[in-house]
């Protein structure tokens, strides 16, 4: 389970809560331009864009779960369980596995209409990083300053859809999630009128009344109601503190609260990290289940002409500030 979303003030930022009940330890990544990426059926990249993100390293090779590119297109990729359909090769396609999906588009790709055109070709290939790994069962969503698109490998095809929404969560899929926008379009940040019976003295008794009916639930199809109401109704100022600030409270009104989302015996789905990156200055800030505090690494600090990735192990140990000492 997992929310992402986009969100544009005078810069544009991109960034997903990843709700999980078990950690990889992943780590903020930045991939430098002459990092190799040796894929398993489409070559070798000796130069590609830079790109800072989230992944889970395994024999020096990035495990992205999200990730944006110096040119400032973004991808997330969340669980898309029973949904997602991987093939065989076939050798007039572009065969990618699903491990190797962020990095293939993010390193040739600068804007949402390049990375369409390299799906045209793409076949998600049925190929695991190592036998002893799951395989990821996942859709994406790919964002630039200007557009979304979700991406979902089914059983009876690829389909690319356009996201207006700027939103995506999990199952069912992309264009039911968006359809099912329809049952909440009298939803309002205004004080609500009576309409139920002009001969009732009915009236608003709180503020808030005519958000009565958002989804408040943990459930994927709620959460994509929420994160996109929650959105489209947020206002802030165009500073980074107050852009940055107001994208984690979207991301907030989402998050999995421990012993809330039970998937096992004492096991408990939760948000382990939220994360937000300014997509045009590089910049990727998370905070984590145990640190409200926010973290930022800015890629352009680092040496991204190099050729070794550069990793930052998540802060996760609750940080407070006492004001009197």
């Amino acid at each position: 389970m997992c929310t992402a979303i986009t969100y544009k003030t005078k810069d544009h930022y991109f960034g997903r809560n990843l709700d999980m009940d078990y950690t990889y330890h992943e780590m903020v990544t930045i991939t430098p331009r002459y990092y190799p990426f040796h894929f398993r059926k489409m070559g070798t990249q000796l130069q590609h864009y830079a790109m800072i993100g989230i992944a889970y390293i395994v024999d020096d090779y990035p495990l992205y779960y999200d990730a944006v590119n110096e040119m400032g297109l973004g991808i997330a990729g969340l669980l898309f369980p029973q949904n997602a359909h991987y093939k065989e090769e076939d050798s007039d396609k572009d065969n990618v596995p699903p491990f190797e999906f962020i990095p293939w588009i993010l390193g040739q790709c600068a804007t949402v209409e390049e990375a369409r055109k390299k799906l045209e070709r793409i076949r998600f290939l049925d190929l695991k990083f190592k036998e002893n790994l799951p395989q990821s069962h996942l859709h994406w969503m790919i964002s630039d300053r200007e557009s979304s698109i979700t991406v979902e490998a089914l059983e009876e095809g690829v389909k690319v859809y356009d996201n207006p929404a700027g939103v995506m969560t999990n199952n069912p899929a992309f264009d039911i999630q968006l359809f099912n926008l329809n049952n909440y379009m009298r939803l309002s940040t205004e004080k609500p009128q009576n309409q139920f019976c002009a001969n009732l003295p009915l009236e608003a008794y709180c503020v808030g009344m005519g958000a009565m009916g958002l989804p408040g639930d943990m459930s994927s199809m709620s959460r994509f109601v929420k994160a996109a109401f929650t959105k489209f109704n947020s206002v802030s100022d165009s500073s980074e503190s107050a852009s940055i600030s107001q994208f984690f409270h979207i991301l907030r009104s989402v998050e999995l609260p421990r012993g809330c989302v039970q998937v096992g015996a004492n096991r408990y789905e939760i948000t382990e990290y939220s994360s937000c990156c300014n997509v045009d200055k590089g910049i990727y800030y998370y905070t984590t289940y145990e640190n409200c505090q926010i973290t930022g690494v800015d890629m352009y600090k680092e040496d991204i002409d190099g050729n070794r990735l550069i990793t930052y192990p998540l802060l996760k140990g609750q940080r407070v500030q006492m004001q009197n000492g």
